[in-house]
C-alpha cells in the first residue's frame, strides 16, 4: 500500500475561491475553539498551536468549534495516546448539538493493549437515526506522530478519510428512504475520555490507571464550509468546491485505497451484522 500511495497522485483538494460565503480559512484554536469541559485537562502548546488533552482518574476533557457548519471538510492532525491506552476514546466528530434528531459524523479512536492495533470507529447519525457502526484497524502506529483525519459532506455523501485516504463513505440514499443528515448545521468537537465499558474488546479490556495521566494532542486545525449563522444560501451554492462533479464520488485512485482498507483493515460492519441486523439495512444494499 505505501508503494501505492507513494506514486500515485494525491487528490488536490481545490478551494473555490470566488465566493465570498465559505469560511474557508485555517482555524486557530483561540479564535475558533472553546474548551466545553475540564478546562484544566486542556493545555496549549507551541504558542496555541497544538492543543494537549488530558485523561486522568478526575476528569477528561473536551473542546468544540464555536460555530456551526453546514457542509464543507473539516480535518485535524491527531497523535493518538501512546503504549497501554486500553479503555480509553479520543474522539473527533461533528455534531448537530439537538436531542431528539440529531445528526453526527463520528471518528473514535479505540486504545488498545501495547503492541495491538489501534482501532478507529466511524458512525453516523441522521435525524436521530445512528448504529452505523464501522470498525477500521489503522495500518500505522497513530501515537508514534500526527496524521490527518477529516470528515469532507456534501449533497451526495459523508467521506471519511485518514492521510487521504478515504475509510469510510456514507452515501446520500434518500431515494431509498435513509435519512441524510442536510438539514442542520454541526459543530466540530473533540473529546478524550474514560470508555472502558466498551471501547476495547467490547469492555474486556479494562483501564490501567497506573499509566495514567494519558495524553492525547491535536493540530493543524483545519474547517472550510458554511458558517451557521451566516449566508444562507452558502450551503445550496453550488459552486462551492465540495460540491463540484470531482468531489461527488471518489475518482479511481480513492477508489482503490478505499477498497484496500475494506479488504484488508475493516474489522466491523453494521451492514454484515446479521445479529443486530437480520434484514440488511437499505443503505447497504449496493
Amino acid at each position: 500500500m505505501e508503494h501505492l500511495i507513494s506514486n500515485k497522485s494525491v487528490l488536490l483538494l481545490l478551494i473555490v475561491t470566488t465566493s465570498l460565503l465559505v469560511d474557508a480559512r485555517p482555524a486557530t484554536f483561540l479564535q475558533d475553539f472553546r474548551i466545553t469541559w475540564s478546562d484544566s485537562h486542556i493545555r496549549q502548546l507551541d504558542g496555541g498551536r497544538t492543543i494537549q488533552l488530558i485523561l486522568d482518574r478526575n476528569s477528561g476533557c473536551g473542546f468544540a468549534s464555536k460555530s456551526k457548519y453546514l457542509f464543507g471538510r473539516v480535518s485535524m492532525k491527531i497523535k493518538l495516546i501512546p503504549g497501554d491506552s486500553a479503555g480509553t476514546v479520543t474522539a473527533f466528530y461533528m455534531n448537530s448539538d439537538t436531542d431528539q434528531v440529531r445528526d453526527e459524523l463520528d471518528f473514535e479512536f479505540l486504545g488498545n493493549r501495547t503492541g495491538q492495533p489501534y482501532s478507529v470507529q466511524t458512525n453516523v447519525y441522521a435525524h436521530g437515526k445512528g448504529d452505523r457502526e464501522q470498525r477500521v484497524n489503522l495500518w500505522f502506529d497513530p501515537a508514534a506522530d500526527y496524521h490527518t483525519y477529516s470528515i469532507m459532506w456534501n449533497h451526495h455523501h459523508v467521506v471519511f478519510s485518514v492521510d487521504q485516504i478515504p475509510i469510510r463513505v456514507y452515501k446520500n440514499n434518500e431515494a431509498k428512504g435513509v435519512p441524510f443528515p442536510k438539514f442542520q448545521p454541526m459543530g466540530v468537537y473533540s473529546t478524550l475520555w474514560e470508555a472502558d465499558d466498551w471501547a476495547t474488546r467490547g469492555g474486556l479490556e479494562k483501564i490501567n490507571w497506573s499509566k495514567a495521566p494519558f495524553y492525547a494532542y491535536y493540530k493543524d486545525f483545519d474547517i472550510e464550509g458554511c458558517p451557521v449563522p451566516g449566508p444562507s444560501t452558502c450551503a445550496s451554492n453550488p459552486s462551492n468546491w465540495w460540491e463540484g462533479s470531482r468531489f461527488q464520488q471518489l475518482d479511481p485512485v480513492a477508489a482503490s485505497r478505499y477498497q484496500w482498507v475494506r479488504a484488508n483493515h475493516m474489522v466491523y460492519d453494521y451492514c454484515t451484522d446479521k445479529h443486530r441486523y437480520p434484514n440488511t439495512p437499505p443503505e447497504c444494499v449496493a
